[in-house]
């Protein structure tokens, strides 16, 4: 079957359908689940087309709901062509941009629409947006709400970009007046930083747990007083779970998330200089990463996310290993299946948990649960196909724009062979469709619906 072709239903000894593995049909028609039927026992209309993937499993296609494209303004470091392929190779049917690194910053409605042109005709998957909080724009944000974006993203320290400064508690408060009542989201990123050095632990000492700590308690207060969803992005400490479970057993509509770097790496095994591996927060010691494992398998972190954040070679300056000057952020997009499941299956967790953490939490957090995340009839037929078993080294074949990463060389387990988009095969075995397929997702606005249940 050619990359690019409709499918009219894919057959495999292993789909994921609820919490089971068994053989099925899943049928699509006009992009969506049609049916799914038990067995093998489907032979299709005459010029169907059927892709039998064998023992291969097939489930929900990944929605990461964080990633950094950068375009326009600094497609240098990323654009939507590159990423969205680098998603379609990684089994990622969904990408959610963030309002920065891209210039201008999604702050305003204009902005928005000038992202959304930048986008067009060069998504390999779907893409939906969030849009930013920064200083002043509080009156942005219910057009930007009407014009389909997914939520909003804010920080409560430096961004590390001129373009998108850190708000106030005065901001803060702006903001959530003007999102009661929308069911709209508000992302909060914790941290502040201290000048560092070179060597990484010097670097991990100057992002000390305690402030993802304070930060959340900020947050928790402001989500319980206005009654609106909030959401911590890239949790990296375990410390402060117990805060934000308080939180919620008080009626605070709070989501968290953490990422594959802080599931896949410890400080323990960064070497000095390996600035490859810098990002913001740190990766913190293997304690803390069991901890984080723990809080995921216990529900008390609801997904996991890449936080793809790429830059160009020159600035993670590798030459000189300097902490201080190189950027930060690590580039995951296209291994991010393999990294969870490399680590997942080694402590316990089944395929249902990955769709669940990795497809149904994220498309819920982003109000696309209806269309996204789950393998039923009348979803869209988004399906990643992979083999949980085999094993392969990260190396050649990185889609990214800009090759660096700290998983070179790691030899992961769970290749992806096969993507299909809205019932159309956008990847399969390193090839892709010969044109873009991705749709932009603006996301209809939920008046009054405050979920507590993701």
């Amino acid at each position: 079957m050619e990359v690019g072709s409709a499918v009219s239903a894919v057959r495999s000894k292993r789909v994921l359908i609820g919490n089971e593995v068994r053989p099925a049909v899943v049928v699509i028609k006009d992009g969506k689940i049609h049916q799914i039927l038990s067995g093998n026992n489907f032979s299709g209309d005459g010029g169907c087309e059927v892709l039998d993937v064998g023992d291969s499993v097939v489930m929900p296609g990944i929605v990461d709901c964080h990633v950094h494209v950068n375009e326009p303004g600094r497609t240098s470091w990323e654009g939507f062509w590159t990423a969205t392929r680098a998603a379609a190779a990684g089994g990622v049917t969904t990408i959610v941009d963030m309002p920065l690194n891209s210039i201008p910053a999604t702050t305003t409605l204009g902005n928005f629409h000038e992202k959304l042109r930048e986008a067009s005709g060069k998504c390999f998957v779907d893409t939906a947006f969030w849009g930013g909080v920064i200083p002043g724009n509080q009156l942005e944000l219910r057009p930007m709400i009407h014009a389909g974006v997914a939520g909003f993203k804010c920080f409560l320290i430096h961004s590390g970009v001129e373009e998108f400064p850190h708000v106030t508690d005065c901001d803060l408060h702006a903001a959530m007046k003007q999102l009661q009542g929308t069911g709209s989201v508000l992302l909060v990123t914790l941290q502040s930083q201290h000048p560092v050095r070179c060597s990484y632990s010097t670097f991990l000492r100057s992002r000390p747990d305690v402030m993802e700590t304070e930060a959340i308690r900020t947050v928790t207060e402001l989500c319980l007083q206005y009654q609106v969803r909030c959401h911590i992005v890239h949790l990296s400490s375990a410390k402060p779970l117990k805060l934000i479970q308080r939180a919620r057993q008080a009626g605070a509509p709070l989501t968290v998330e953490t990422t594959h770097h802080y599931l896949s790496l410890c400080a323990e095994n960064i070497p000095a200089g390996a600035t490859q591996f810098k990002c913001c927060p740190p990766i913190r010691g293997s304690n803390n990463r069991e901890q984080l494992w723990s809080a995921l398998k216990d529900g008390q972190i609801d997904m996991v996310v890449s936080d793809h954040s790429p830059c160009t070679p020159d600035l993670k300056k590798l030459d000189s290993g300097d902490f201080t000057q190189a950027w930060g952020g690590i580039s995951s997009l296209q291994f991010g299946l393999p990294l969870f499941w490399s680590s997942a299956s080694k402590r316990g967790f089944q395929l249902s948990d990955v769709a669940r953490l990795l497809s149904q939490k994220t498309a819920q957090l982003c109000s696309l649960d209806n269309q996204k995340g789950s393998l039923c009839p009348g979803y869209d037929a988004d399906l990643v196909v992979w083999d949980p078993e085999r094993e392969f080294e990260v190396k050649a074949g990185i889609h990214h724009k800009n090759k660096i990463t700290p998983y070179l060389g790691f030899a992961l387990r769970g290749a992806v062979c096969a993507t299909i988009l809205r019932g159309r095969l956008v990847y399969k075995d390193g090839s892709f469709s010969p044109e873009p397929l991705g749709k932009h997702l603006l996301i209809p606005q939920r008046n009054n619906q405050i979920s507590t249940t993701i």
